[in-house]
């Protein structure tokens, strides 16, 4: 078993494929090529809707946005080694995986757009909103678990967060909760070196944040997180063990943030070029590219099609965000309370007049 043969607490990482693409092969996993090409075909989708993104905020046709650039192997790897009813709870940078997880991606760009309609999911997809808060989707997603697992329901959830909230206190509640009471929940630390300004050194003494959950009475496991084969390899694990009782597992995927903290954040501040540069060779995209090529899957014009299909995918996606209508100012106050105070409805017939 892999999680139990790496162990958090002897600094040893999982890696399958290196950083040209080179695999270990007897650490590779099971995948068809239709399920290869998936992937692929989800980190490209993933890099480029995010490039468009981030173009659409320069142009004033969305808010502050936060780049994923980097986070691809993480994102698609760990999505793809859920089962369909299993729940994702995202933090605000997972717009990948909850593509992958079925949310339309007009759905996130409105949300960015700053229209709440925007986190209004189809049924049927598992996945809950968008968490802005740092942290505060680890302690829900845990009691979302551990209510499946009182209910007798086989789902695991997935909870996704960076490195800066191993130092929230909803780690520590969740994480406790969790290995007291061994819900099905899958904990994913998305260690990308960074928290806003704040680097992984300062975040933590310790020699891994895998190696946390020791404390908690789990086990935890650090992968290359540029590598969407051992991401993949190691969720899946960790779902299938949470399946059959044994309880969370806390992986923590170690990758980079290529990109700006958000579109408001100037990482040049903070970092060297020299780092990123160091990091841009570890490009999770370029290294998976490199392992389909070696199996004889990709070529240039598998790649022009890919690259066609996922430009016209977000294209079609911006113009329905920018179609759909303006949040209503009342809804500031319906949604609030189950049955509105007085105080409220005269607030709310004062803002009708000053509309008028």
């Amino acid at each position: 078993m892999l999680i139990e043969k790496y162990d958090s607490l002897k600094n040893k990482k999982l890696q399958i494929l290196d950083d040209k693409g080179k695999v270990n092969r007897k650490l590779e996993p099971k995948i068809g090529k239709k399920c290869l090409v998936q992937l692929y075909k989800f980190m490209v989708l993933s890099r480029i809707a995010d490039e468009k993104a981030f173009a659409l905020q320069r142009e004033g046709r969305i808010g502050t946005y936060p780049p994923l650039k980097g986070h691809e192997a993480v994102q698609i790897g760990s999505s793809f080694a859920m089962n369909d009813n299993d729940w994702f709870f995202p933090v605000y940078r997972d717009m990948g995986a909850m593509i992958v997880r079925g949310v339309p991606l007009y759905l996130i760009l409105l949300y960015w757009m700053g229209n709440e309609d925007g986190c209004r999911f189809p049924k049927g997809v598992n996945v809950f909103p968008i968490a802005v808060p740092v942290g505060s989707q680890i302690s829900l997603g845990m009691g979302f678990s551990w209510a499946s697992k009182l209910k007798k329901e086989k789902v695991v959830t997935l909870v996704s967060f960076g490195d800066g909230a191993t130092s929230a206190i909803d780690f520590h509640d969740g994480l406790n909760f969790a290995g007291v009471f061994k819900t099905p929940t899958v904990f994913l630390c998305i260690n990308n070196q960074w928290a806003i300004s704040v680097p992984r050194t300062k975040q933590s003494a310790s020699k891994t944040l895998a190696q946390k959950a020791e404390a908690y009475g789990f086990n935890g496991i650090q992968v290359d997180g540029n590598d969407i084969l051992a991401v993949y390899a190691a969720t899946k694990e960790a779902v299938d063990r949470a399946n059959k009782g044994d309880g969370p597992t806390l992986i923590e995927a170690v990758t980079y943030r290529l990109s700006d903290h958000t579109t408001a954040d100037d990482a040049s501040r903070y970092r060297s070029e020299k780092e990123i540069e160091e990091w841009i060779g570890k490009d999770p995209i370029t290294r998976f590219k490199l392992y389909l090529e070696s199996k004889h899957i990709w070529n240039k014009d598998f790649e022009k099609e890919i690259r066609k299909e996922a430009e016209g995918k977000v294209e079609e996606a911006v113009k329905k965000a920018e179609a759909a209508p303006p949040p209503d100012l009342e809804d500031f106050f319906k949604y609030t309370y189950a049955e509105m105070p007085w105080n409220v409805k005269e607030e709310l017939e004062e803002l009708k007049e000053s509309l008028k």
